[in-house]
């Protein structure tokens, strides 16, 4: 009698306990499809404070098809190693600002409203809005290079620039051959959506361009340092403030594995993928030995870190994303 008790209560217990892991009916349930935080990460450099925001994600497809002169076995183990899809590749679209107080300076402005790569692009005016950042607030916006994801943020479709009191800077070089419809190889890729984004967004603002050279302090606390190859004129910038240094360097590198463990690996997308080649592990070596902070426009979000050597090529080492207050380089 008393072990049938036993057996009682306990299956009454399993049965009590079974009950309490159900759902109620009529209880509350967190809603699925719940928005994520908003696109933006705020750090300092010295004393300005710097913003990422972003353009969206850039789905580039199958890494075979955009990353050559590699084996395409070696392609797949090293995004295995790194615990990436070996069947598509996604870029983010990191967009810097920084505020120097006296200034506001924009790096880049993402794909406008042109679909090529889908319609997870064009997020920047909706972003920079979200980190606080009015438009018509910035006063200059240097672009690395001509290219559609880079310059394609300009101007509106109606042609009403979209940083009405903005000065421009890009290379002379890169403005001429993405302009010029006979400058441009017929089997480059998606060769008439960059002529047509080029031609939309640098031509009505052809009297506010400067032209940067190498080595030229452009803007107090920005230099320009050409790295050719991706395009003609491709240039990425160093940045300084409160004796603090950042490296924008743009389109130097795409992939933080596929162009950095082997870095004379090219890009299909590449103008010259030799020089290309050539300029990424020469800027890298830099970057590396003294140990300059960068960030990449198209590393995993907010693609701030550093790179080392690593045999032949190199590592990226993402920095820490500080949430307390305002974090620091």
């Amino acid at each position: 009698m008393l072990r049938s008790t036993m057996t009682t209560r306990r299956a009454v217990l399993a049965g009590a306990a079974g009950a309490l892991l159900l759902p109620r009916e009529g209880r509350a349930r967190i809603p699925l499809g719940q928005p994520q935080a908003p696109y933006y990460y705020r750090f300092m450099l010295g004393e300005a404070e710097c913003t990422v925001v972003s353009d969206g994600l850039l789905p580039l497809g199958d890494p075979r098809a955009a990353f050559v002169n590699i084996d395409k076995d070696e392609i797949a183990r090293e995004l295995r190693e790194s615990f990436l899809p070996a069947s598509a590749a996604t870029l983010e679209q990191n967009v810097l600002v920084v505020n120097f107080g006296d200034r506001a300076v924009l790096f880049d402005t993402g794909m406008g409203t042109d679909t090529l790569f889908g319609t997870t692009t064009g997020k920047l005016l909706t972003t920079l809005r979200q980190a606080g950042i009015d438009p018509a607030q910035i006063d200059a916006v240097v672009m690395s290079h001509a290219h559609i994801d880079h310059c394609g943020g300009l101007v509106a479709d109606d042609g009403t620039p979209n940083f009405p009191n903005a000065q421009y800077y890009i290379g002379q070089a890169d403005f001429e051959y993405w302009t010029d419809d006979s400058k441009v190889p017929a089997a480059y890729p998606a060769r008439g959506n960059f002529l047509a984004q080029a031609r939309k967004n640098l031509l009505p603002l052809r009297d506010r361009l400067h032209f940067y050279r190498d080595h030229e302090q452009i803007l107090p606390g920005v230099t320009a340092l050409a790295a050719p190859g991706h395009t003609v004129s491709h240039t990425i910038f160093m940045i300084e403030s409160g004796g603090k240094s950042l490296c924008y360097i743009g389109d130097l590198a795409h992939h933080p594995v596929l162009l950095l463990e082997r870095p004379r690996t090219q890009f299909a997308y590449d103008t010259d993928p030799v020089q290309s080649a050539e300029s990424r592990v020469r800027m890298l070596t830099m970057l590396a030995a003294n140990r300059v902070p960068l960030l990449a426009y198209h590393f995993a979000w907010p693609g701030i870190g550093h790179v080392a050597r690593q045999g032949d090529g190199f590592r990226y080492v993402p920095a820490p994303i500080q949430m307390q207050g305002v974090g620091a380089l």
